[in-house]
């Protein structure tokens, strides 16, 4: 009876152990990645719920949805480091699907900065107007 018990105990944290250390490497080889969606979603997160205090006063889902909105993103960019790792020929899949999203975080924290009073109103428009210059300045 034991050594059923003792092999279960020992597979079951050998696995876990495995696991556990394939997940820390991978995280710390791509720290940075991690680190810079985490900041970019905060970011966004702490200045619109600034503006939504202004506007309507602090709402506690509203709120839990930035951290609801990281967990998701690090369970996407988990998967695609792992696809990444796993298959030659992939790596070009975290800079297509993450830059993106961090790009429109960015900018959906500098409306909701401007949005709680932190930027000037023509300020945004200015930068805005950096980032499209395709599409040529306000007026």
């Amino acid at each position: 009876m034991k050594s059923n018990t003792l092999l279960l105990t020992v597979a079951f944290t050998s696995t876990m152990s495995f696991m556990c250390s394939y997940f820390m490497e991978l995280t710390m080889g791509n720290i940075e990645q991690y680190l810079a969606l985490v900041a970019v979603v905060f970011i966004d997160g702490f200045f619109g719920i600034a503006a939504g205090v202004k506007r309507e006063g602090f709402q506690t889902r509203k709120a839990v949805r930035v951290l609801q909105r990281v967990v998701m993103w690090i369970v996407i960019l988990t998967v695609i480091l792992m696809v990444e790792k796993g298959f030659a020929g992939t790596s070009w899949l975290s800079e297509t699907i993450i830059v993106p999203f961090i790009v429109l975080q960015l900018i959906s924290a500098l409306k909701n900065a401007s949005m709680a009073g932190f930027i000037k109103h023509g300020e945004l428009n200015r930068i805005l107007d950096i980032i499209d210059k395709h599409k040529g300045i306000r007026e």
